[in-house]
């Protein structure tokens, strides 16, 4: 298994999943992410042919990863890093937090099937907690910030006009800190990231923190969820 930077070994993920809590918390963190149920983007882009590509951060990617594999109309999701140079793009630099980079997904639609709306709401809603600033549970640094990297102008209006409908609306109580970027390249992570939760079911970290999310996208976003994930390895889908 891979060591994780910034989180607890795997002997203390096993002995910090015995403190759960009847409220459903530990000492070090929300235990089973149970998602939250939030309305649909007002503002979207219309139905359309062929595919569309969006980069979000929200998080260590194998979770952000898992959770898009299992969205319908998603044809590949990628972990990888954004907002930083290339010569810093790997998981040793950027685990630094220095890097500008953030741990991030490039997620691939099929527009016939899926909105960036629908993609949106996916991301604000179980993918990860938007109201915590360079931090996602256990995990702390800049690397493990909230961002949504647009490819176009459009996109980033839409993920814009989201974030202001839901702080308008209180959806979390807290103020989201999600920032909408442009222009920033991808640059993807290297093959024993992808499709980490897929492969390492019984690893403490997804347990823990990331298979929850793919149950509650299941049980909150029934319209969109797939049993079958979306491989990068090209198996499934």
């Amino acid at each position: 298994m891979i060591a994780k930077r910034n989180v607890l070994k795997p002997a203390a993920w096993l002995g910090a999943l015995a403190l759960v809590t009847a409220a459903g918390f530990v000492a070090n963190g929300p235990a089973a992410a149970e998602g939250r149920a939030i309305p649909a983007p007002a503002v979207d882009e219309s139905v359309g042919a062929g595919l569309e590509t969006v980069t979000l951060a929200g998080g260590c990617f194998w979770g952000v990863q898992g959770v898009f594999q299992h969205v319908d109309g998603v044809t590949r999701a990628v972990s990888g890093y954004a907002g930083g140079a290339s010569s810093t793009a790997t998981y040793a630099k950027v685990g630094d937090g220095d890097t500008g980079h953030a741990e991030a997904v490039q997620v691939t639609f099929d527009r016939t099937k899926v909105s960036l709306g629908k993609i949106l709401q996916v991301y604000f809603s179980v993918a990860h907690d938007p109201t915590t600033l360079n931090r996602q549970g256990p995990d702390r640094g800049q690397q493990y910030r909230s961002a949504v990297f647009a490819s176009s102008a459009e996109q980033a209006r839409i993920a814009k006009a989201y974030v202001a409908q839901l702080d308008a609306a209180g959806a979390y109580g807290d103020r989201i800190v999600t920032k909408v970027e442009q222009g920033q390249a991808f640059y993807p992570a290297e093959a024993y990231h992808q499709d980490y939760m897929v492969r390492n079911p019984r690893d403490a970290y997804i347990v823990y923190n990331d298979a929850p999310k793919v149950e509650a996208l299941r049980r909150l976003l029934p319209d969109v969820y797939r049993a079958t994930p979306a491989l990068v390895s090209g198996a499934g889908g």
